[in-house]
């Protein structure tokens, strides 16, 4: 194992292998429990802030699944991550009616902005960049949903302003 300092949710940081004891000790409460893959995969995710080659073995061999089983249903969903994300998610609706009202150009805008490509991070681990296909708000198309806020008729020429805000966001909580 490495070195590398993962997240918790008191603010500190943690070691890998704190996290991976803290994982121990949730698989077992979740052991028994129907249906337990899918929370004890969320739980796992908002301890390491992603979910790890080693967490995904243990939750597998814990819950006596199959590690394909575990894989499997990670890859499905997109909600869960098997690489870092950023402190801020953006998700670029790419449904009909915001792709139709310019979805597509706005997702370049960002790609270009942040120079990442979908699926990626920022180099300063600040930007992950993803796509969805519905928000619910077609009548205000194109979308972008940033973390849980949703930004709505956006336009490629705000992106600028739009990433800004999250920038002073990250500016104003390191003073």
């Amino acid at each position: 194992m490495t070195e590398e300092k993962g997240c918790c949710t008191c603010g500190e940081e943690a070691s890998v292998e704190e996290l991976l004891a803290r994982l121990d000790e949730i698989i077992v409460e979740y052991r028994d429990k129907p249906g337990a893959l899918i929370p004890v995969l969320q739980i796992a995710q908002g301890l390491f802030g992603y979910l790890p080659k080693e967490a995904l073995k243990k939750i597998s061999l814990g819950l006596n699944k199959s590690y394909s089983e575990v894989a499997g249903v990670v890859g499905f969903y997109s909600f869960f991550s098997t690489v870092p994300r950023g402190k801020h998610m953006i998700r670029v609706c790419l449904g009909t009616a915001c792709y139709v009202r310019g979805g597509k150009q706005v997702l370049d805008a960002i790609k270009r902005k942040l120079s990442i490509d979908v699926g990626e991070t920022t180099a300063d681990r600040n930007f992950s960049l993803g796509v969805a296909r519905c928000f619910g708000a077609c009548g205000l198309a194109p979308a972008i949903m940033v973390d849980d806020e949703v930004h709505q008729r956006v336009k490629p020429a705000k992106i600028q302003a739009i990433l800004d805000q999250y920038m002073e966001t990250e500016m104003a909580a390191a003073k």
